[in-house]
């Protein structure tokens, strides 16, 4: 049995090089998304995502959701999660529309009438 120092160098060489491949991987993984190596050409699409999500304060956010073509404006957090605004039908780039629902939900109610003298 051959136990001399070159043979443990090459031993931890050889460690070395599979830690880096698996440093790599990981590095890749993290980088592209695990997701990427699952949407291989000709699987069906999926049918719900998530469009876009906004942080209001530590507790609360809006997320706006896609189903099946059309986009829902949750209140997530606090007490209850809301829903704010749905059915919205999608316009393909998303974020017109989420600017538009916030303009929307952010104006002040319209003034009602008072009792007339």
């Amino acid at each position: 049995m051959v136990t001399s120092a070159a043979y443990y160098l090459y031993a931890a060489l050889m460690l070395g090089l599979v830690l880096g491949f698996i440093l790599v991987a990981g590095w890749l993984v993290r980088r592209f998304g695990g997701g990427a190596l699952l949407r291989l050409p000709g699987r069906a699409q999926r049918r719900l995502g998530v469009v876009e999500a906004m942080a209001l304060d530590p507790r609360r956010r809006l997320v706006l959701i896609r189903r099946d073509g059309v986009e829902h404006l949750l209140l997530l957090g606090g007490t209850q999660d809301l829903h704010l605004e749905g059915p919205i039908p999608a316009t393909g780039d998303g974020h017109q529309t989420f600017q538009t629902v916030l303009n929307e939900t952010a104006a002040p109610p319209a003034p009602v009438p008072g009792p007339l003298s």
